[in-house]
């Protein structure tokens, strides 16, 4: 048996060893990659953890894995795109290739200034949730368009009445979202952003869904779960972390709870 909502100080294996099949709807999470995978003294048995999300993950359930390559020796280990097709190769699609474009960049000297990481959106089968968030400025939102009826063999033949095109559109998978260092998360090296975990969130589940982080690290997934309604359990096997994820959650969970009184203030106010 394993609880929800709570965080666990542990491996993660340990975790979902307690998971039955079939049992997470997302997973997000960034993990510890090439030389930074002996994280605070612990190891990271990749393959393994693989195995284990193909296991737990539900049918139409995604795992988004937010992942960059080191350079050592003079070369990129192209770990990221080892890991991708490794999934692949244990029954998970590749549902999408999207990258983060960071807001901050990691000079070099022999190469172009590094600023993105893969984020790799791996899907049991068809994602069940596909909630796309639309807010690419359409240069022809507004604009009063004649509807296509069809496209055949080349000759577009024009359709019946018309419709305005929309404001803003599906955005693209190029993400640029600024890193996720606060002061909720001093002590943390390697931050994972809030924006990031809830538009993921927001993308890949529904209201009432079980998220899952098997890196924990600050509890920025955790904390994104509950501000949007949704379940979670965590991973992490760092004491030190746990304490930062420990007051992060008790500070969402705050959060939330001030949200509803106000809704509720809000809704009833003339009768109070």
């Amino acid at each position: 048996m394993i609880d929800i909502n709570k965080n666990y100080n542990e491996s993660n294996l340990e975790t979902m060893a307690k998971m039955p099949d079939g049992f997470i709807d997302l997973v997000v999470t960034s993990p510890p990659y090439d030389n930074l995978r002996d994280y605070k003294g612990y190891s990271f048995p990749f393959e393994d953890i693989a195995k284990e999300l193909f296991r737990v993950v539900k049918d139409g359930g995604v795992v988004v894995w937010v992942v960059g390559d080191a350079t050592i020796n003079g070369s990129e280990t192209g770990t990221s795109f080892k890991q991708a097709l490794y999934f692949k190769e244990i029954g998970f699609n590749l549902h999408d290739t999207m990258i983060w474009e960071k807001t901050a960049m990691l000079p070099t000297q022999d190469r172009y200034y590094a600023i993105f990481e893969y984020m790799f959106i791996l899907s049991k089968g068809r994602p069940n949730a596909m909630n796309f968030i639309a807010d690419k400025q359409n240069t022809a939102g507004g604009r009063v368009q004649k509807k296509d009826k069809c496209i055949n063999k080349g000759k577009q033949e024009t359709g019946e009445g018309t419709f305005i095109r929309k404001e803003f559109g599906r955005r693209t998978n190029i993400w640029r979202i600024s890193i996720g260092k606060n002061k909720e998360t001093k002590g943390h090296p390697a931050v994972f952003p809030e924006q990031l975990a809830n538009d993921h969130i927001i993308s890949w589940s529904n209201e009432g869904d079980l998220i899952y982080d098997c890196f924990m690290g600050s509890g920025t997934t955790a904390k994104m779960a509950i501000l949007n309604n949704r379940k979670w359990i965590g991973s992490e096997i760092s004491n030190e972390y746990c304490d930062i994820i420990e007051e992060r959650v008790k500070k969402a969970w705050e959060e939330k709870r001030k949200e509803k009184d106000l809704t509720q203030n809000t809704l009833f106010g003339d009768e109070m």
